[in-house]
């Protein structure tokens, strides 16, 4: 994969996150049938009862329901091949439920990284790592 290849995956990825820190929730389904491959591999610990795409729309549903002021902060991107790596940070106040929590009000602040592999400049498959347990200290559910 060229340099240029590298840079075009990374601006991908970068305008669809641009589409997640819109806060709406249409925007985000469009980005993600535009961003991503129909036989999309989402890899991550979210039990959804869905595949590809349409996973990874549920996950957004539930994250813009429970945290509709959500952001995504690219911190920083690696490229390779056909991989990007992506280190983030994500904040967010949490109005609605989630994981079974009523709103509470508080603000959470949180890390993730995914490592995202491209086929034609489209998203084939995602593995994440995100730092729920931070975020469920912060949303008092579980002890800091």
């Amino acid at each position: 994969m060229s340099a240029t290849e590298a840079a075009s995956n990374i601006a991908a990825l970068h305008r669809f996150h641009s589409a997640t820190n819109s806060g709406d929730p249409a925007l985000v389904a469009k980005a993600i049938d535009e961003f991503t491959t129909p036989d999309l591999l989402f890899h991550a610990p979210v039990p959804m009862g869905a595949t590809g795409p349409e996973a990874l729309k549920r996950v957004w549903e539930a994250l813009l329901r429970a945290f509709p002021d959500i952001r995504v902060t690219v911190e920083e991107t690696v490229a390779e091949g056909d991989r990007v790596v992506s280190r983030n940070t994500v904040t967010g106040t949490h109005r609605g439920e989630y994981r079974g929590l009523a709103p509470t009000g508080r603000t959470v602040t949180y890390s993730e990284i995914f490592v995202l592999r491209f086929v034609d400049g489209r998203i084939a498959e995602i593995h994440g790592v995100v730092d729920v347990l931070t975020q469920l200290r912060q949303l008092g559910a579980l002890p800091s």
